[in-house]
């Protein structure tokens, strides 16, 4: 029997995954959970305009409700991985969607800057549980195609920041802070979908212990491995201290500079948004053809143009050039998981874990540090000083090849 369950995990790691049904709609089932989780996070970036109004709050206090979410969802992450790749636990999915239910439910209801901030923990901390865990999954599930896997997944999490800004202009701005409760409604098919994966995953352990024994055919010396992820660390600060002041600050750029409503600075939004998901989603594909080294540079680097010309466009310009740097800049990121992966194999988790936590906390402290630079240079000067940062993706340049297996 033992020697059965072997050879199935065998099979189901080397197959493609068009021939495992059950794979590809495992690979599914974990995107619309990943699209529901950011979602419901991209309900906080959304309300800004409303909390800073109802509370009288600071861009310096916007930033801070950013970085106390992101904080949380970050500094968990890489342990969560690193205590997972050991010792898998797979009710930590569900358990961390009705975390993210409590903060949800408790956002609607606050009435103070303190509680919002523990809201927003509450949330983050929902979402360190679920990125490690699920990216394991999607990659379990891969048949061995884990560009494709890796942004399938990641896809439907940029799918669910795109349509929160909608949902958020739909159905809070114009009722109120209350409505933020429906968003709870989301969080509990989470709950069930994540429940039925979990159940999957507990009983594909035989497939990942397989996985996790497999031994590094890089050739690549520690010192040289190190040396990799601390360039790939700094190519994610760079990519996510930008894309935070477009998720954080965007609206309040457009509303400022071009005068538009809140609805209509959610729209913009959305594009930008969108468009990131796309470039996600084509990411991971190319990457695993052309390698993902390429795309890593091409992404990277080759956004700047359009980041350095958009603070001196009109709105017609800034709208065509966010969505070419959304595409653009978010085809990297499932390249840089996945590259890293390669880089530390038997440690899928905690490498998700590290690079998603680096997402959000980059992401967190850059939204904190550019709100207090937005209270006192204006939020115009933000948008100028943060078009430079893509130019560290010319790092890129000392990132080793890697030999395939």
């Amino acid at each position: 029997m033992a020697i059965s369950n072997v050879q199935t995990a065998a099979a189901s790691a080397s197959a493609p995954p068009q021939s495992s049904p059950l794979v590809m709609r495992i690979i599914g089932a974990v995107a619309l959970a990943h699209l529901i989780n950011d979602l419901i996070q991209s309900v906080l970036p959304s309300i800004y305009p409303m909390l800073k109004a109802n509370y009288g709050l600071s861009f310096t206090q916007v930033g801070l409700i950013t970085l106390t979410f992101q904080l949380t969802a970050s500094l968990l992450q890489p342990w969560v991985g690193y205590h997972t790749d050991r010792h898998p636990k797979p009710w930590l999915l569900p358990a961390g969607s009705v975390c993210t239910l409590i903060g949800i439910v408790m956002m609607s209801m606050v009435g103070s800057f303190p509680l919002i901030l523990l809201a927003a923990a509450l949330i983050g901390i929902g979402s360190s549980t679920f990125h490690p865990e699920a990216s394991r999954i999607a990659r379990l599930a891969s048949g061995g195609r884990f560009g494709l896997a890796q942004s399938t997944f990641q896809v439907g999490g940029n799918a669910g920041s795109a349509f929160g800004p909608l949902l958020a202009a739909a159905i809070i701005i114009p009722f109120g802070q209350g409505n933020v409760a429906w968003f709870g409604l989301f969080a509990v098919f989470a709950l069930f979908v994540l429940y039925r994966i979990s159940r999957w995953y507990a009983h594909h352990l035989n497939l990942f212990k397989l996985k996790a024994g497999q031994a590094a055919t890089h050739g690549l010396s520690k010192g040289r491995v190190v040396s990799a992820l601390v360039v790939l660390g700094l190519l994610v600060f760079s990519k996510y201290f930008y894309m935070a002041s477009l998720t954080s600050y965007f609206t309040f750029y457009l509303i400022e500079k071009f005068d538009l409503s809140v609805a209509s600075s959610q729209l913009h939004l959305f594009l930008f948004l969108g468009a990131v998901a796309a470039g996600t989603f084509f990411g991971g594909p190319i990457g695993d053809k052309i390698g993902r080294k390429a795309v890593i540079w091409f992404s990277i680097l080759g956004v700047a143009p359009f980041t350095l010309l958009m603070p001196h466009v009109d709105l017609f310009w800034t709208s065509v050039l966010s969505v070419l740097i959304g595409f653009i800049l978010a085809s990297a990121f499932s390249a840089i998981v996945v590259y890293a992966q390669e880089l530390v194999p038997g440690n899928v988790g905690m490498i998700a874990g590290v690079f998603f936590g680096l997402m959000f906390g980059f992401g967190g402290i850059g939204a904190a540090l550019l709100g207090h630079l937005a209270d006192i240079h204006g939020i115009e000067y933000v948008y100028y000083l943060c078009s430079f940062l893509p130019l560290f993706g010319v790092l890129a340049i000392f990132l080793p090849r890697t030999k395939k297996a």
